[in-house]
């Protein structure tokens, strides 16, 4: 059995605090330090909104992206804001991920969710 070595972060809240000291922090150190070989940051619910609008996240997702972590924002959630555009001007992926989280979790990717 082979390891899994891309970790998927599940980000749903809007809570700055937990997406500076724990989503970005763990997510870009643990690419850069080696302990993931690849890193998914899913921003999903009130963290789209966040993401948009908020100017320290919008420096914390432009950082993360430079460090090689994947940024990937749920269509759904940011058609409800309307901010598809807002999210896209950051270069970051608007996708509908309704049935890909699904299949992460029935092929038991890691998955963090906070």
């Amino acid at each position: 059995m082979s390891e899994k070595t891309h970790l998927y972060i599940l980000w749903t809240n809007a809570d700055v605090e937990a997406a500076e000291k724990m989503v970005f922090m763990y997510g870009v150190n643990s690419l850069l330090k080696g302990w993931w070989e690849e890193v998914t940051i899913i921003i999903w619910g009130g963290s789209v909104k966040l993401a948009a609008e908020n100017e320290t996240i919008k420096k914390l997702i432009s950082s993360a992206l430079k460090a090689g972590v994947n940024m990937s924002v749920c269509r759904s959630c940011a058609d409800m804001y309307g901010l598809v555009g807002e999210i896209e001007a950051q270069k970051v992926e608007v996708i509908y991920w309704g049935e890909p989280l699904t299949d992460l979790l029935k092929s038991n990717e890691k998955l963090l969710t906070v």
